[in-house]
């Protein structure tokens, strides 16, 4: 499977169960194979704006410009410590963004105080979205059983799709109306 070819030997029976589209990853000293889902998501409301889906192995940065919304009045950007770049950056600045990306401390060299501040900052409005994949969690998002990236981009969406239905019952039943 490492080489994205099935071996000639396998029987068509083992051949459709095998996932030749998934990758492996370690997260945190675990392994995983799988697909990995990036989101954009309003701030305000928790809505999921966009998303992008694609295999484990890929760093969430290469999804970073596919997942930023256009449409979005919001310029802040909000990202953790696997994003920063000066290209990108750059390229925030070119595109009328404000970069709100957390700054990630290197050997002999940690943060200062007001780096760590900032850091700490960001990261309570960053705390909105891990509830999003909390939630989307207690949906079975951990688990797909799907086999190829096409079904599984199909079954990431319907549970954005189910978690933004589940907020709008939210609000409309608690009667909160988007300003």
């Amino acid at each position: 499977l490492k080489q994205e070819a099935m071996p000639a030997h396998w029987k068509p029976t083992k051949r459709r169960q095998k996932d030749l589209d998934a990758t492996w990853t370690k997260k945190h000293g675990k392994s995983h194979y799988g697909y990995k889902l990036s989101v954009n998501m309003d701030k305000k409301y928790k809505f999921i704006r966009k998303i992008v889906t694609d295999t484990a192995s890929t760093h969430d940065s290469q999804h970073f410009e596919r997942v930023i919304d256009k449409a979005n009045t919001n310029r802040n950007i909000y990202a953790d410590r696997g994003y920063p770049s000066a290209e990108r950056e750059a390229w925030l600045k070119a595109n009328g963004y404000r970069s709100q990306i957390q700054r990630k401390g290197h050997r002999n060299k940690p943060l200062s105080k007001t780096q760590q501040g900032r850091n700490h900052r960001i990261a309570k409005t960053r705390a909105r979205v891990e509830h999003a994949f909390a939630a989307m969690e207690q949906m079975g998002r951990k688990l797909i059983r799907t086999i190829g990236q096409v079904r599984a981009n199909f079954a990431m969406t319907m549970m954005a799709a189910c978690y933004n239905l589940k907020r709008l019952a939210y609000f409309q039943s608690a009667c909160i109306v988007a300003l």
